[in-house]
């Protein structure tokens, strides 16, 4: 399994039964560019969702593919149209060559030492994508720390 079909252990227990919208598929949706509440996920049938996760999102025919799967979904269960977002031209989870202010920032509020470029850069794209949620302002984020120990991070940064 790759990363694009990956429930991530410090998500299993919620995400696990598909019943919260896992990582890997928030990823996705962000590369759509459609909004989909936890109330409109739990309106699919789990066949649908597990649909969601399984189903490719990396070229523009997969992502078109996946949008219209994801779009049509959504209206047959809630009989509206989810909303649709702008899709950003150059997300931060692509770019392994500058780490985000918002995680660099969220480490040092937690008075931990900032995640490396080099640690940075060896997470795969949905690993970043997590870490950018897991730091937003405003959340509990506590799936932060199981996060970095899964992505062999918290090791490295006790280890310096």
């Amino acid at each position: 399994m790759d990363d694009s079909q990956r429930i991530f252990e410090f998500e299993r227990d919620f995400a696990g039964v598909l019943y919260c919208i896992p990582m890997s598929v928030r990823l996705k949706l962000d590369n759509v560019g459609v909004k989909v509440s936890l109330k409109q996920w739990h309106k699919l049938t789990r066949e649908e969702r597990a649909e969601l996760l399984a189903r490719a999102c990396d070229t523009e025919p997969a992502r078109a593919a996946y949008r219209d799967f994801l779009i049509s979904a959504i209206e047959m269960r809630t009989g509206a149209r989810p909303q649709e977002l702008a899709i950003e031209a150059h997300p931060e989870w692509e770019d392994d060559a500058h780490v985000p202010v918002q995680v660099r920032d969220y480490f040092s509020a937690q008075g931990m030492t900032a995640i490396t470029l080099a640690q940075w850069a060896q997470l795969t794209a949905v690993q970043r994508f997590a870490l950018i949620k897991l730091t937003r302002p405003g959340h509990s984020n506590e799936n932060f720390l199981p996060a970095l120990k899964e992505f062999g991070v918290l090791a490295d940064l006790s280890a310096r």
